[in-house]
């Protein structure tokens, strides 16, 4: 049995020493590894004949012989590739044929529905903001009304930079939950009237299921003016899910609390994937979006703003759910994937 490898072994190595074109390489290949008639195939059959004791190392050796034999045919067929551009030696160039389109990558959805947003609040007169990924317990937190015991403050919510855990205020840093400090900073470096929106991510140390993530994007809006209505609001968080969607949206506002906004509201959209009637996304048919409403005078303060002579209405979209609503995606763990069977679906 050793002594018919090596002449195997010995004959390929001989024979892939004239092989010139890529079916030659191929016709090589099937006379030695062809399941049904090739010659390492026919040897390897013959194994049962060998004695017990010795099947171990004839194993061993066959492996050894077929592995190092493949590695020579992988090597002359990734040279003859480069040679012939990837062709035979009989192929022939047709100057005639159409071109092929090259697949260049794509926006990812959550991409593609910010630039809609963009372009929506563009029309409006908003305009564009960007800040930190990184921020600090003043702006996450402290200008924005929260109380020093608010559990949002704890590490089981907020991820906080370890060096810096045992500073207060504006020298205790983390990544950001949320956006609303980063309009603190806009406000703090602009002058009333203004409309602003601010999209980005943000992260939150919590357990992830089909509709949350630990880091997930939000897009925000605000108007400062002398006199912003509640009404006013509403019509713009219909309008601006209207015109991303395409079609006519059912919106809700319900009362709710959050230290920066006086009064506060939660506003829901009707969920487009299973038309109110409750699925994995929703669960009772309305999908939560955002918080809203007008900001409250201590978080106006904190931005240099006088509450007293302004007002406005604010807006936090949840951009993965409303990612999710567009195009009936029923999990936001797709998004991280990194999976491009989902991501070419999105061109």
């Amino acid at each position: 049995m050793k002594d018919k490898l090596e002449k195997i072994k010995k004959n390929i190595v001989s024979e892939l020493k004239e092989t010139q074109t890529i079916e030659q390489l191929e016709g090589l290949y099937n006379k030695y590894f062809s399941r049904k008639s090739g010659e390492f195939s026919n040897l390897v059959k013959d194994v049962k004949n060998v004695a017990e004791g010795q099947k171990p190392v004839v194993g061993k050796l066959l492996n050894d012989v077929k592995k190092e034999s493949q590695k020579m045919f992988n090597d002359l067929k990734q040279e003859l590739k480069g040679n012939t551009g990837g062709k035979s030696d009989n192929s022939t160039y047709d100057a005639s044929l159409p071109g092929k389109d090259q697949e260049i990558g794509n926006l990812h959805p959550i991409t593609q529905v910010k630039n809609d947003l963009n372009d929506a609040f563009k029309f409006l007169g908003f305009e564009i903001y960007e800040g930190p990924e990184i921020t600090s317990e003043a702006y996450a937190f402290d200008n924005l009304n929260f109380p020093d015991d608010h559990p949002a403050r704890e590490t089981m919510d907020t991820y906080w930079i370890s060096d810096t855990q045992d500073k207060k205020s504006k020298d205790k840093l983390c990544l950001r939950p949320h956006l609303t400090g980063g309009s603190v900073r806009y406000m703090q470096t602009h002058k009333p009237p203004f409309r602003f929106v601010y999209p980005g991510r943000v992260f939150r140390s919590e357990a992830t299921d089909a509709g949350h993530e630990r880091c997930f994007y939000q897009y925000e809006a605000l108007i400062v003016n002398e006199r912003i209505s509640l009404a006013g609001g509403k019509i713009l968080v219909k309008t601006i899910l209207e015109r991303v969607f395409g079609e006519k949206v059912t919106v809700r506002m319900r009362p709710g609390f959050f230290p920066f906004v006086e009064p506060g509201f939660e506003i829901d959209m009707q969920c487009l994937n299973c038309g109110g009637k409750g699925c994995s996304v929703c669960g009772d048919g309305w999908v939560e979006m955002m918080p809203g409403g007008p900001p409250h005078p201590n978080v106006l303060k904190a931005g240099g703003i006088d509450p007293k002579k302004y007002q406005g209405f604010y807006i936090n979209i949840g951009l993965d759910r409303l990612v999710m609503m567009k195009y009936g995606i029923d999990d936001v763990r797709h998004f991280h994937s990194g999976d491009l069977r989902f991501l070419k679906q999105f061109k």
